[in-house]
C-alpha cells in the first residue's frame, strides 16, 4: 500500500476542484434545450476535436494502454488504423444529415426514415451498452486506485460519480465540453513529463533510440500483424474492417460522441473537429503506447516484481504457497542480473544472437509471471476456502436458526461469497503503469499523474451521462409524452435524467468486476451492440426499399445472434461490428424482400 506526500494531494485536490468549479461556474444557467443539449452550437473545431478525444480518452486508456505496451507490444495501435477512414466517412454522410434536420439525437433520423418503435430500439441499445460502459470508466480507476493506495473502493466510485454529476448536470454539454479541455490539457502535460522522467531514469549509456532497439528484441514494437489470422486480435485487417465499422458506429450513431460534434458552431466546425480527431487519435494512441514501452525498457535495468499487485503478493506469500513464490522471485532475481547485462550489450552491439537470447529470457520472464499468477490465485481460493470453512462451522453450530447471531453469521457467509466471486487480484497488467508512478516518479508528478487518470475517468463519463440523459429524455420521455411541454420542463427533466444515469453508473461501477484487460471489456461491450446499431443507421441512409417493421425485427434477431456468437467466441470482438452490420443489413433484406411478396400476391 502506498501514500502520497501532501504535494501530490495539493496538486490532486486542486487540479480536480479547478476543473469541477470552473465547469459549473461557466456553464450555469442554460434554460433551453438548444443550451442545455447542444451547447448553444457555440464550438469551434479544436474544442469539438478535444471533446470528442476526451470522451474516447478514459482513464481505462491510460492505465490498461500503457500495460498492453508492457505486455503485448505496440500491435494494440492497430486496433485504431480504421478510426481516420471512419472520420471521413461521418464527415461526408452523418454529419451533413444530422446538421440538415437539426436533430437533438442520433436517433431522431431514424423515426424520420423508419418509425418511432425502430428509434426507442436503437435508443434502447445504446442506453444498455453505454450504461454500462459508463459504470466501467468510473470503475476502472477506482479498483486500481484502491488496491495500490488502499482507498476504499466505494468511496472512491461515488467521490468521482460526484464530481461529474455536479459540473454535467448544471451545465450541460456545454459543462462538459468546457471541461474536456481542461482535462486534455492535463492529460497531455501529465504523459509528456512521465515520458520525459521515464527515458531519464534509463541508464545514460543507453540513448532513446537503443531503448527502442531493447523493446524490438522482444518483439514488441513490432506496429503491423497483416496475418488473415482469426485467432489474433490485433492485425491490420482487423483494425482497418472491424475498426472501421467501430468507430464508424461509435463516432456517427453514438450519442456520447455525436452529442460533442452536435455542439458546433457550423456544420464546417464539426468536420474539421473530426478531421483534427482523425489526424491526432492514432499518434496519441502510439504515443501512450510508447510510455508503456519505455516503462518495459526501465524494468530492463531495475528489479520488476513478479505482480504489480501488492496486495495480491503479500497475500501468497502469507500462504501454503509462500515457499514456492519465493523460489520463483529468486528464479527472478536471477534472470533479471542476465537481463541487465544483455541489455547494456545489446545496446551497443545489435547483434542477432544478442537479440535472440534477449528474446528467450523474456519469455522465460512470461511464464514465471504466468506461474506467479497461479500461485496467486491458488492462495486467494485458499484462503477464501479456509475462510468460508470456519464460517460455515460456526454457522452449523448455532442451533436456533432464527436467532442474531445465525443471521449475522448467514450475512458474513454471503459477503464471504461476493467477495471470493470479485476477487480477481492475478491479472496486474492494468496496474503496472499507476504501480511505476508511485514507486519510481518525483513527488508533485505523481499528484499530476493521478489527476490525468482521474480527469480522463471524469471526461469520459461525464460525456456518457450526458449523452444518457439526452437521449432518455429527447428518445424516450419527450417523444412519449402526450402533451409537449416548455422548454424550462424538458431542462429540468433532462438535468434529472442527467442525476439519475450518474447514480447508476456509480452502482454499476461499485457492482463491476475486473477484466483480463479493462480496456478490452470496453470495447468488447461496444463490439456486441455497435454493429447491430450500425447496420440500422446504413440501411435508413442507403437503401430506401427496406422499411421500418423489417429493420425491427431484423435488429432484435440480429442482436440476439451477435451475443450468442460473442458468448461461444466465434470470433475476435473486433469482428462482432463488421458481422452485426452485415448480418441485420442481410436480415431486413430477406424479411423485406418476403414483405413485397406477400403484399404484391394480396393484390393481384
Amino acid at each position: 500500500m502506498q501514500t502520497l506526500n501532501w504535494i501530490d494531494w495539493v496538486i490532486l485536490t486542486s487540479t480536480l476542484l479547478a476543473i469541477v468549479g470552473y465547469g459549473t461556474w461557466k456553464t450555469k444557467g442554460s434554460t433551453s434545450v438548444q443550451d442545455y443539449v447542444r451547447g448553444g452550437n457555440t464550438s469551434k473545431w479544436w474544442t469539438i476535436g478535444l471533446s470528442v478525444m476526451a470522451t474516447q480518452a478514459s482513464a481505462i486508456t491510460f492505465l490498461s494502454t500503457t500495460g498492453q505496451a508492457f505486455s503485448d507490444g505496440m500491435g494494440f495501435v492497430q486496433f485504431y488504423f480504421g478510426l481516420p477512414l471512419a472520420m471521413v466517412i461521418i464527415c461526408m454522410v452523418f454529419i451533413p444529415l444530422y446538421h440538415r434536420l437539426k436533430v437533438y439525437t442520433a436517433y431522431e433520423f431514424l423515426e424520420n426514415r423508419f418509425d418511432l418503435k425502430t428509434r426507442s430500439l436503437a435508443a434502447v441499445l445504446f442506453l444498455i451498452q453505454r450504461g454500462l460502459a459508463a459504470g466501467i470508466t468510473i470503475f476502472a480507476p477506482a479498483i486500481i486506485l484502491s488496491i495500490v493506495l488502499g482507498w476504499n473502493i466505494t468511496y472512491l466510485n461515488i467521490a468521482i460519480g460526484i464530481l461529474v454529476i455536479i459540473y454535467t448536470v448544471t451545465g450541460g454539454t456545454k459543462a462538459v465540453t468546457v471541461t474536456q479541455k481542461q482535462q486534455m490539457f492535463v492529460i497531455f502535460a501529465g504523459m509528456l513529463a512521465a515520458l520525459f522522467i521515464i527515458l531519464n531514469l534509463i541508464p545514460e549509456e543507453v540513448s532513446f533510440t537503443e531503448a527502442v532497439d531493447i523493446a524490438g528484441a522482444t518483439g514488441r514494437m513490432e506496429v503491423l500483424d497483416f496475418s488473415f489470422d482469426l485467432e489474433n486480435r490485433y492485425t491490420v485487417w482487423s483494425g482497418l474492417i472491424g475498426g472501421t465499422f467501430l468507430m464508424l458506429s461509435y463516432f456517427g450513431t453514438d450519442q456520447s460522441q455525436v452529442q460533442r460534434y452536435l455542439s458546433g458552431k457550423s456544420m464546417k466546425e464539426m468536420q474539421m473537429g473530426l478531421i483534427f480527431n482523425g489526424l491526432l487519435k492514432v499518434p496519441m494512441q502510439f504515443f501512450i503506447l510508447l510510455v508503456g514501452i519505455m516503462v518495459f525498457v526501465f524494468y530492463q535495468f531495475n528489479p520488476a516484481p513478479l505482480n504489480f499487485i501488492d496486495a495480491s503478493t503479500k497475500t501468497v506469500l502469507n500462504s501454503e504457497y509462500s515457499q514456492q513464490y519465493q523460489e520463483l522471485q529468486q528464479k527472478q532475481s536471477d534472470l533479471f542480473k542476465r537481463k541487465k547485462e544483455l541489455s547494456l550489450l545489446f545496446s551497443k552491439n545489435n547483434d542477432v544472437s544478442l537479440k535472440t537470447n534477449l528474446s528467450h529470457l523474456d519469455s522465460i520472464e512470461k511464464t514465471y509471471r504466468l506461474e506467479s499468477k497461479y500461485l496467486i490465485k491458488r492462495a486467494i481460493d485458499t484462503a477464501y476456502a479456509n475462510k468460508y470453512d470456519h464460517l460455515n462451522n460456526e454457522l452449523l453450530a448455532i442451533d436456533n436458526k432464527e436467532s442474531d447471531a445465525y443471521i449475522v453469521k448467514k450475512e458474513e457467509l454471503s459477503t464471504l461469497y461476493e467477495a471470493s466471486a470479485k476477487d480477481t487480484q492475478t491479472n496486474d497488467r492494468d496496474y503496472m503503469f499507476i504501480s511505476f508512478i508511485l514507486k519510481y516518479l518525483p513527488k508533485g508528478l505523481i499528484g499530476l499523474l493521478l489527476a490525468v487518470i482521474l480527469s480522463a475517468a471524469m471526461s469520459s463519463t461525464a460525456s456518457e451521462i450526458n449523452a444518457l440523459a439526452t437521449i432518455t429524455s429527447i428518445d424516450l420521455y419527450g417523444r412519449n409524452l402526450k402533451e409537449k411541454k416548455d422548454e424550462k420542463h424538458m431542462v429540468r427533466a433532462t438535468k434529472v435524467f442527467t442525476l439519475i444515469w450518474g447514480i447508476v453508473a456509480i452502482i454499476i461501477a461499485c457492482f463491476a468486476n475486473l477484466a483480463e484487460n479493462l480496456i478490452q471489456l470496453v470495447n468488447i461491450i461496444g463490439s456486441i451492440f455497435y454493429g447491430n446499431v450500425l447496420g440500422i443507421f446504413l440501411l435508413a441512409f442507403f437503401f430506401k426499399f427496406v422499411k421500418a417493421n423489417a429493420v425491427f425485427f431484423a435488429a432484435l434477431v440480429t442482436q440476439t445472434i451477435v451475443i450468442v456468437g460473442w458468448w461461444f467466441e466465434w470470433m475476435p470482438y473486433l469482428w462482432l461490428n463488421l458481422f452485426g452490420c452485415v448480418l441485420v443489413i442481410l436480415i431486413a433484406f430477406i424479411i423485406q424482400s418476403f414483405t413485397t411478396k406477400n403484399d404484391k400476391s394480396l393484390t393481384t
